[in-house]
């Protein structure tokens, strides 16, 4: 069995990783604890306060004190990743494995991982953020080699109100995204905020492609670096194997 350390910020999505943890039928499991946020914003000055290392090194000591020894950790916040940049996010990332003493990484990392895991070479973006924070991520996948071909950014500020948006709302999003670009490999919705584990493969039932959200590719990241990188049926394609 084992087990993958959740940090996450605030309150919005984290329902989302209960419910996966039901599908884990190998008995991993996902426990997680709420770092501190300060000011629940999408912008540059929250984001960098709530993904600062102290931030992160307290999560993790706290989530191995409440669930015993961790096999790997994630930072599961997009924004409060690539923020920092590339090279920054590389800094919070060994930052957060130091103090967690197992492997670990991040969200922005774990769509880069992803991507590369599926052959997807271009994206059609589907960002909650505001425009310039939407725009950052840009940035850090295009340095990371891939390719944006659209970005359509909803400007909802609070990761509160993120999290109020219905299945039906997420799915037809998701749609419109992909209509925007046909052309791309996959559509990507990167805020940890958003649910989605529920709709997975709902959702690529409705764009006719891979997609990737924020929680479900936090899951992965943490699960594979933990070793139990398996076939999961019910959380999209990234989970099947074959």
């Amino acid at each position: 069995m084992r087990t993958v350390g959740i940090l996450y910020p605030g309150f919005s999505a984290e329902d989302d990783y209960p419910r996966a943890e039901k599908l884990l039928t190998d008995g991993a499991t996902l426990p997680l604890v709420h770092t501190e946020m300060k000011v629940d914003a999408h912008r540059e000055d929250a984001l960098l306060d709530i993904g600062g290392d102290e931030v992160l090194a307290e999560g993790a000591r706290r989530v191995a004190a409440e669930s015993g020894p961790l096999d790997a950790i994630v930072w599961a916040c997009t924004s409060g990743s690539f923020i920092f940049g590339p090279e920054g996010a590389a800094r919070q990332a060994a930052a957060l494995e130091r103090a967690a003493g197992v492997p670990a990484s991040s969200t922005s990392f774990a769509f880069v991982d992803a991507c590369r895991r599926l052959g997807i070479g271009s994206v059609a973006l589907g960002a909650t953020y505001p425009p310039d924070v939407a725009g950052a991520f840009v940035q850090f996948l295009t340095h990371h080699g891939i390719s944006v071909l659209t970005v359509s950014a909803r400007d909802i500020i609070t990761a509160a109100e993120v999290g109020t948006l219905p299945n039906g709302t997420v799915l037809d999003f998701a749609g419109a995204v992909a209509s925007d670009a046909p052309q791309a490999d996959a559509v990507l919705l990167p805020d940890t905020a958003l649910h989605t584990v529920e709709i997975l493969d709902a959702l690529e039932h409705r764009v006719g492609r891979p997609v990737l959200t924020a929680n479900q590719v936090s899951i992965w990241q943490g699960l594979r670096l933990a070793g139990a990188d398996l076939d999961r049926p019910g959380l999209g394609t990234l989970f099947r194997k074959g």
